[in-house]
Formats: structure tokens, C-alpha cells, sequence
């Protein structure tokens, strides 16, 4: 009986293991060497208007582990502390291809080349490309959010899309999502 016992026992560890280890999925991840998550946002990335003088130069963004059936990414980057009841969208990019696992510095800027395919949709300074922070003098530090989504189909929006229309599809269309929040304050 007590061999028996022993055997139940071990075979259920067995397969609690076995089946705890097959359904461990890794998250989706997102890196930067720019961006830096908890800590300030170097000049480089800062928006040059609206009193502000940075050299507003999209960061680059790295992501690895995204789900198998992902179709496209987005990338979005949000201020939900802007002074405005419904935050800033500083920019947004959508229907990257899912090979696509990276953008490099200056993508969203024009110093360098968005993958083909993909969209930038108008920010909240009005423009489709890049906008970088730039709180009003005298605020605490606001909070970037910079996230990039795989998602399961594209987003049938073209570069004239508010960063409110594409975050709507996002959240319909969503399987991952990974952050970066840093913050700047001035």
C-alpha cells in the first residue's frame, strides 16, 4: 500500500511538472538602449517645440517573444499625465510586419527607415512621425508610456488616424503587449 502510495505521489509531481512547464509561456519583452524604463528621457528624444528644445529623435525599440499567431505590431507612445483629460499620443506605429522585431533610432523621425508596411498615425501635435515630450514648464515629471502590441490581424487605418482611433483597434486586435516607462519633467 504504502509503495503504492509513493508511486501516486510521484507520478502526480511528474506530471504537475510536466504540464507547469509546457504551459509556461516567456512574455513578450521590450528593450531599448535609448529609453530607459524608470529613468529620465535623455534630450535626444525630447519633442524641439512648444518651449522645448530637444532633438526629437524616435528611440529605438527591440521586442522578442511575441505569440506565434501574431500578424502585425503596433507601437505607441503615451503620456497619461498631459494636462489634456484624455492624455497625449506622442506617436504611434501600426501594421509592422511580424517579422519585424525592432525599429531603429530615428525611425519614426526620418533619420531612419520605417519597415515597409508599416504606419504612422497622427499624433496629438498633429503630425504622423515622432513627437517627443514636452510638459508644460513647471509640472512634475510626466510619465511616457512606450509599448509595443502583437496583434492578431492589421489595423485598417492609413496615417491620418488619431492615436485614439488606433489605440481602439489595438485593444480589439491584442494578444501581447510589453512596456518601457520613463519619465521627463522640465
Amino acid at each position: 500500500m504504502f509503495r503504492y502510495f509513493i508511486a501516486t505521489i510521484s507520478m502526480l509531481v511528474f506530471m504537475c511538472t510536466l504540464v507547469f512547464t509546457c504551459n509556461t509561456a516567456v512574455a513578450l519583452t521590450l528593450k531599448s538602449k535609448a529609453i530607459r524604463d524608470g529613468k529620465t528621457i535623455n534630450n535626444a528624444q525630447v519633442y524641439n517645440g512648444f518651449g522645448c528644445k530637444g532633438k526629437n529623435v524616435s528611440p529605438d525599440l527591440e521586442w522578442s517573444h511575441a505569440p506565434k499567431n501574431t500578424k502585425t505590431f503596433a507601437v505607441t507612445v503615451y503620456d497619461p499625465d498631459a494636462p489634456t483629460g484624455a492624455g497625449w499620443w506622442h506617436w504611434t506605429v501600426f501594421n509592422i510586419p511580424a517579422h519585424v522585431t525592432h525599429l531603429n533610432l530615428g525611425a519614426g523621425s526620418g533619420q531612419s527607415a520605417l519597415p515597409p508596411g508599416a504606419i504612422q498615425g497622427k499624433t496629438d501635435f498633429g503630425m504622423s512621425s515622432y513627437g517627443g515630450p514636452c510638459p508644460p514648464a513647471g509640472n512634475k515629471p510626466h510619465r511616457y508610456q512606450f509599448r509595443v502590441y502583437a496583434l492578431k490581424a492589421k489595423i485598417p487605418l492609413n496615417s491620418s488616424a488619431s492615436g485614439s482611433m488606433v489605440g481602439f483597434y489595438i485593444r480589439q486586435l491584442k494578444l501581447a503587449e510589453a512596456q518601457l516607462q520613463a519619465r521627463y519633467g522640465r
